[in-house]
């Protein structure tokens, strides 16, 4: 008779598992905290634009309301922060929510179309590194996953952690995906986040 009982391998290999199992939710953990913190420093970025587009407003005095002219431009843009302030104070309960970053992002494109209607030569565009942002692609087309965003600011700080998001957005949405990690994020309910675009 032997020493060692017969249930010993099952018990390894379920402590195998186990310490497999909580590796690859620390893991997928880590890239969601990740995630959110890129959304904190987007958030940010966000509100400095807001705050600045809502300065110039403030700068412009009372609008009046005329059913055309730079007077409903502005009401235009006045409605789109607001809109933008709501959604975001409400994106920041759940950063990772794909409906709710895609309604951030319509209104963020809302905000900036109304900004570019109002002041077409206060604009400008930055890469996702930060670098100035040519105005037409070399090649005719545009095959970058997302567009850089001509932003009211002059500060390369919004694009840069729009990227950051995005990337990290990816990075969580790719170990989640994986074999192996998807029954972990479908045992913990973890699911894909979106990007903003």
């Amino acid at each position: 008779m032997s020493g060692v009982p017969e249930s010993l391998p099952w018990w390894i290999l379920g402590a195998v598992a186990l310490f497999w199992f909580v590796g690859a939710y620390n893991r997928i953990v880590r890239l969601r905290s990740g995630a959110l913190q890129a959304y904190a420093a987007l958030d940010a970025a966000l509100v400095r634009q807001l705050d600045f587009v809502q300065a110039r407003l403030a700068e412009g005095g009372a609008t009046a309301q005329v059913p055309h002219g730079p007077g409903r431009e502005d009401a235009a843009l006045q409605a789109s922060a607001a809109q933008l302030v709501t959604l975001l104070a409400a994106t920041r309960l759940k950063p990772l929510d794909p409906a709710g970053i895609a309604a951030l992002a319509t209104a963020l494109h809302v905000m900036l179309g109304a900004w570019q209607r109002l002041h077409p030569d206060a604009v400008v565009s930055f890469e996702a590194d930060g670098t100035l942002s040519r105005p037409a692609p070399l090649n005719g087309r545009d095959d970058s996953p997302a567009a850089p965003i001509a932003w009211p600011e002059p500060s390369a700080a919004a694009e840069i952690a729009r990227n950051q998001f995005n990337q990290a957005v990816a990075h969580y949405n790719a170990a989640i995906a994986q074999f192996p990690a998807v029954l972990v994020a479908w045992i913990m309910q973890l699911r894909p986040a979106a990007p903003l675009r």
